[in-house]
C-alpha cells in the first residue's frame, strides 16, 4: 500500500520520546520551550505558542484577535472545516472567498471585488484568513495590503506549509500576517503526532495566545489582577483552555526539526520527478507562483475529463484498487451539509467547486521511493485510459 502522506521517524525521534518517558516532565517541560525556539529560529518570528492541534492554534489565534458575536471572518472554501469552524467557536459568522484557478489558494481579485462589496453594506470581515494549500503561499503581499485598506486582521493558515518561503523569506515570519498557524499532524512536513503552533510578532498577541493555551491561567505576577497569597500563588485572568502540547510530542517536534529543510528538499525532488514524468497525461499538474517555494505537502492533480473518457471517480477508485491511497483536498467547506443549513449554496464558488470535480492527491512523502513513484504513475496511466 502506497499512502497520500506518510510520517518518518527516525531512531533520533524515537529516543528523544524515550528520554522524555525517562524524565519526571510527561507533560509540562523543557522540551515545549526548546521546540518554539526551533520554529522561532526557522522563521525569524518573535513569538510561537505550542499547542495540541492545529485546530486549536486556529481558534485561539481567532480569540487573541477578539473576534466574536456579530464579527465576521472570511476564508476559503478550499480548506479543511477547521479553517472556517474556529470563527464559529467564537460566535461569529463564516463567509468565503473563491480560489486561484491555478494556485488553489484564495484570490486576492476576488477578494477585493468582495470587500467593495461589503464595505457598501457594513459587512466587512475582522479577520480573513488565507490557507496555503499544499503548502504554496497565497499572495500574502497583495492581501496584507487589502487588510490594511479595509481594516481586517490576518491569520495565515500554513498548516500545509513549514517549511516554505514567500519571496524568498520563510513562511511564518509574520510580515504580511498578524498570526500564522502550523500543524505537526503526522501526514504533514514534520510531526509531533498531533500538535499545532501559533507564532506571531506580537508581545500583546504572544501572551493573549499564553493565556488561552492554558485555561488563562498565568503564574506571572505581571499579569495578575490581585496580590498575591503567597509563592504557590496563581490565578486565572481569562477564559482559556486546555490546549497544551505535552513534552513528549515537542521532543519529537525538536527531534524532527532538524531534518525539516531536507524533508521539503526531498518533497521538491518529488514532485520534479512527477511533473518530467507526467507531462504527456491529460492532467493539469501543479502551477508554482515564481514568488513561492511550496512546501509540497500535497502535490495535486486535475484531471483534463475533456480529454479522457474515464470519470473523476473511475480514477479515483482505479487508484484505491491498486492500493494506491490517493486522497482528495478537499471538498468544497460551503458544500457541507453542517455549512448548508446555514445558507450557503452550491454555485456560490464556482472556482473551488470546479476544482473539487476534478482533483486528486497522489502520494507524497520525503521517503518515498522512485519505485513507488513509477507504481503510481503506471496506475494513473492505466486508469486514464479505462
Amino acid at each position: 500500500m502506497i499512502r497520500y502522506g506518510q510520517q518518518d521517524i527516525t531512531q533520533a525521534d524515537i529516543d528523544a520520546v524515550i528520554g522524555v518517558l525517562r524524565s519526571v516532565n510527561l507533560t509540562q517541560g523543557p522540551n515545549i520551550p526548546q521546540f518554539e525556539q526551533s520554529v522561532m529560529a526557522h522563521t525569524g518570528a518573535k513569538h510561537a505558542v505550542a499547542v495540541n492541534s492545529a485546530t486549536s492554534a486556529l481558534h485561539i489565534a481567532c480569540l487573541a484577535l477578539e473576534l466574536g458575536p456579530g464579527d465576521w471572518l472570511w476564508t476559503t472554501p478550499n480548506t479543511f472545516v477547521a479553517s472556517a469552524n474556529c470563527a464559529l467557536y467564537c460566535g461569529a459568522k463564516v463567509d468565503f472567498v473563491d480560489i486561484d484557478p491555478r494556485t488553489y489558494n484564495l484570490c486576492p481579485q476576488k477578494l477585493e471585488a468582495k470587500l467593495i462589496e461589503a464595505a457598501k453594506v457594513g459587512r466587512l470581515p475582522k479577520i480573513v484568513i488565507p490557507v496555503h494549500l499544499c503548502g504554496q503561499p497565497c499572495d500574502m503581499q497583495a492581501i496584507h495590503a487589502l487588510g490594511q485598506k479595509y481594516g481586517f486582521k490576518i491569520i495565515e493558515d500554513a498548516s500545509h506549509a513549514i517549511g516554505g518561503k514567500y519571496q524568498g523569506e520563510p513562511i511564518g515570519n509574520g510580515r504580511y500576517s498578524d498570526i500564522t498557524v502550523f500543524s505537526f499532524h503526522p501526514v504533514k512536513i514534520i510531526t509531533t503526532a498531533e500538535g499545532g503552533m501559533a507564532l506571531t510578532n506580537s508581545n500583546e498577541l504572544a501572551t493573549r495566545l499564553g493565556l488561552l493555551r492554558s485555561h488563562g491561567i498565568t503564574r506571572d505576577p505581571a499579569l495578575m489582577t490581585q496580590p498575591m497569597d503567597g509563592p504557590w500563588c496563581y490565578q486565572q485572568v481569562a477564559l482559556g483552555y486546555n490546549y497544551r502540547m505535552t513534552d513528549m510530542q515537542a521532543a519529537l517536534g525538536v527531534s524532527q526539526m532538524t531534518r525539516l529543510t531536507h524533508y521539503v528538499a526531498l518533497r521538491h525532488q518529488i514532485a520534479q520527478r512527477y511533473n518530467e514524468l507526467m507531462t504527456d497525461l491529460p492532467l493539469t499538474l501543479p502551477w508554482q507562483h515564481s514568488d513561492s517555494y511550496s512546501a509540497y505537502h500535497l502535490y495535486v492533480i486535475r484531471l483534463q475529463l475533456e480529454k479522457t473518457s474515464a470519470t473523476h471517480l473511475q480514477v479515483f477508485e482505479a487508484l484505491r484498487a491498486k492500493e494506491i491511497m490517493v486522497n482528495l483536498h478537499y471538498i468544497p467547506v460551503h458544500t457541507q451539509p453542517y455549512y448548508q443549513s446555514m445558507g450557503f449554496k452550491a454555485g456560490q464558488f464556482p472556482e473551488a467547486e470546479r476544482y473539487y470535480t476534478e482533483a486528486i492527491s497522489i502520494p507524497m512523502y520525503p521517503t518515498m521511493s522512485e519505485a513507488q513513484q513509477d507504481q503510481v504513475i503506471a496506475a494513473l496511466r492505466e486508469a486514464l485510459q479505462a
